[in-house]
């Protein structure tokens, strides 16, 4: 009789809710536990199949009639910032990010209290405590950091002024995954959720990882719209991982950024 390990995944399924994306539909999700000694490598290969982490739990949708959602990771190789993008790189030059252990501070509290309340105020996670977002943070078997952009100061030259961004990355066998990020709603020229992925291509082609991973598009989603913008990019189908765009379409794309 072939057994299964004891530490093997178990998956379960959702019931029905409400679709935060696309209105008048329901959605599932099937997930498994990452937890203990095989999470770090459950984690690399359940990403790699579509999968997201939020704390112990990875997770993707299983909706019966819809798949709207689609895991979508850029390409980092390939990858060429348009001018519009180079702007919004100029534009940040006195930010400076910083990796740091993936703890929660009360000033990170503060900025991603004050980013729901702007952007997120009738949101699923709306109503989070401090203690709720320790968890987000600390709650994880994997290997994650958080990254703080911060205002350079003048004089000591690095980064210890206002922090303005967090992004909270889990680190791949074959790339960087954005799990959740957060910044000044404020400081819209800045343009910082575009930011912080430019800035997240650029250590994953530092590190010598070929994707970042963006979590899903949702076409017909405005929320999920620019996850299309970063080209050339894979996007998750029936047959694998196939390749979108050019990144000479980043151009055109980057002009209708908000």
């Amino acid at each position: 009789m072939t057994r299964e390990p004891r530490d093997a995944p178990q998956f379960y399924l959702t019931a029905p809710s409400p679709c935060p994306y696309l209105p008048d539909r329901q959605e599932r999700k099937v997930f498994t536990h990452l937890i203990g000694r095989r999470a770090v490598a459950l984690n690399d290969q359940l990403t790699q199949s579509g999968f997201r982490r939020s704390q112990t739990i990875a997770y993707r949708p299983a909706c019966e009639n819809c798949r709207a959602c689609v895991s979508v990771r850029v390409k980092v190789d390939e990858f060429h910032p348009s001018r519009s993008f180079r702007r919004i790189m100029d534009r940040n030059r006195d930010l400076n990010g910083t990796i740091v252990r993936a703890e929660p501070t009360a000033e990170q509290y503060s900025l991603f209290r004050s980013y729901l309340d702007a952007r997120h105020g009738d949101g699923g996670m709306a109503d989070m405590t401090i203690l709720d977002y320790s968890m987000m943070i600390e709650d994880s078997h994997v290997e994650s950091r958080l990254v703080e952009y911060r205002t350079i100061d003048p004089v000591i030259g690095h980064g210890e002024g206002r922090l303005l961004a967090v992004c909270l990355t889990d680190l791949l066998v074959d790339g960087l995954s954005m799990v959740y990020s957060f910044y000044a709603a404020k400081e819209q020229h800045r343009s910082l959720g575009t930011y912080m992925i430019l800035d997240h291509i650029e250590r994953a082609r530092r590190l010598g990882l070929p994707h970042v991973y963006l979590g899903y598009w949702v076409e017909g989603s405005r929320k999920m719209a620019y996850k299309a913008r970063f080209l050339p990019q894979e996007r998750l189908g029936m047959d694998g991982w196939e390749r979108t765009g050019d990144p000479e379409q980043n151009e055109a794309n980057s002009g209708r950024m908000a």
